[in-house]
């Protein structure tokens, strides 16, 4: 059942680093549940390679709730800065889906996404998320279809380092309206005192020029180095 969960959290949530929730199991009357919190503090919030906060810190939550059946709901909220030519100041996401393991080493998880800027409804995103567990591959295709038509594809992997250390790899590809892009990223993570810690670099092949064009803002799709520390309750 956590494995689903943890896979869920992966295809469907916008983290800037994605950290593996531990989750409280209830009895119930319509069955078990696993339940989730996850409290992060990152130096800045990148998503497919961008900052979405100007290059500036975060603060994100999430609260999960995941069904023995394998269905799961959950709710995603962080501070974004987008610059003078957008106002937004939060997003909260919503998300619903199901995943399920066919065999110990292959698992699938679909979800449909609601992205929303209180304040800001015209940003509002709508997406439909197909992620694909395959012996330690992480393969995920994302479509967003409201306001605007857009595909996301992505490859990652894991492995285990020494002395508790983890090392993820990600590859993604990006076509929207205005260009299509690469990005990229390599995440050390650790769990110390309690605390899931990482440290990201991520990058993107999006010139400076394109950049501002497309999203009316500097210096949110170059390289950065991102560090997260993360509580789950």
């Amino acid at each position: 059942m956590m494995k689903k969960l943890a896979i869920a959290i992966a295809t469907a949530s916008t983290l800037s680093v994605a950290s593996m929730a531990q989750a409280e199991t209830f009895d119930t009357a319509i069955g078990e549940l696993d339940v989730s919190m996850t409290a992060t503090l990152a130096t800045d919030y990148i998503w497919r390679g961008q900052s979405q906060t100007g290059g500036k810190g975060a603060a994100q939550a999430s609260l999960d709730i995941a069904h023995e059946s394998g269905f799961y709901i959950g709710a995603w909220g962080s501070n974004v800065d987008f610059g003078d030519a957008d106002d937004s100041t939060i997003e909260l996401d919503y998300y619903l889906g199901f995943g399920a393991d066919i065999t110990p080493d292959v698992s699938y998880d679909i979800s449909w996404n609601s992205y929303t800027f209180p304040g800001a409804n015209d940003n509002n995103v709508e997406e439909w998320i197909l992620g694909v567990g395959l012996y330690g591959f992480d393969l995920a295709a994302k479509y967003a279809y409201d306001p605007v038509s857009s595909r996301y594809y992505s490859v990652g992997y894991g492995f285990d380092l020494p002395e508790g250390f983890g090392l993820g790899l990600h590859v993604g590809y990006g076509d929207d309206s205005d260009f299509t892009y690469r990005d990229w990223a390599a995440t050390i993570s650790k769990e110390f005192l309690g605390l899931d810690l990482a440290l990201m670099y991520s990058d993107t092949n999006i010139s400076n020029s394109d950049c501002r064009d497309a999203y009316e803002r500097s210096r949110s799709c170059s390289s950065n180095w991102t560090f997260s520390a993360s509580k789950s309750f």
